[in-house]
């Protein structure tokens, strides 16, 4: 049995669509969680449609304390098992410059994008140092690319500071934590422009496109790959 915990957001976007696709397999044991399950329909009707096993578990990325008292709601799901495969996919942004960007929003960007991941991976450990593939996908951005940065980013990132340094600060975590477990396999991975609430209207991808390259990768790569920084479509994407 292979077993998926996508973290946070499950209920909607990239989230759902992630947890819709791997339920498509009768393999696959998913821990989905939404800061509010009892609002998310959306999630909870995919047990009516899924071939694989799922389980909804209440989780604020944004709450450090909710976040430590999450290994008590996974041990009766994963048992001795451990996990295979954690997701962290928690995301908001707000539109800012450098020069206008309220700490205090900063803050809150900082707290739910970076903070938040490094936290649920670190009380995530124990299930994943007993599950069999040991891997951690940080669902990052092109726009925390600082080589991206350099060569001048799209009007729309321009507009994103807060955001954009969360998703570098992301970055570096996630290459902190390839170096201090090598038998892991850890990787940062912009999903692409995706037809979201966040994403718009005016996006390049459906999610069913941006969750099925994103599925591929995770899957497939080894610890050979850790550390790297990579498209939804496998392309590399510079520091």
């Amino acid at each position: 049995m292979t077993i998926f915990s996508p973290l946070n957001s499950a209920n909607r976007g990239i989230g759902l669509e992630i947890v819709r696709q791997l339920l498509e397999s009768p393999n696959n044991l998913v821990v989905a969680t939404s800061r509010k399950p009892e609002s998310s329909p959306a999630l909870s009707d995919l047990k009516k449609t899924a071939k694989g096993t799922l389980h909804i578990v209440q989780l604020d990325i944004g709450d450090f304390d909710n976040i430590r008292a999450l290994p008590k709601k996974l041990e009766p799901i994963l048992g001795e098992g451990g996990l295979d495969y954690l997701i962290n996919n928690a995301a908001m942004l707000i539109r800012d410059t450098a020069f206008t960007v309220a700490p205090e929003d900063l803050l809150n960007i900082l707290r739910v994008n970076t903070v938040g991941p490094t936290l649920a991976s670190q009380v995530c450990l124990p299930f994943l140092e007993k599950g069999t593939t040991k891997k951690i996908l940080n669902i990052s951005s092109v726009g925390g690319s600082i080589g991206f940065a350099a060569l001048r980013q799209p009007h729309e990132f321009q507009l994103l500071t807060a955001y954009t340094a969360s998703k570098a600060a992301l970055n570096m975590l996630t290459l902190r934590q390839t170096l201090e477990k090598p038998d892991f396999t850890v990787i940062a991975l912009c999903p692409g422009w995706v037809k979201t609430e966040m994403g718009g209207s005016n996006a390049e991808l459906e999610p069913k496109e941006s969750v099925a390259g994103i599925l591929k990768i995770i899957t497939s790569v080894t610890t050979a790959d850790s550390g790297k920084y990579l498209r939804y479509n496998g392309e590399t994407i510079p520091w």
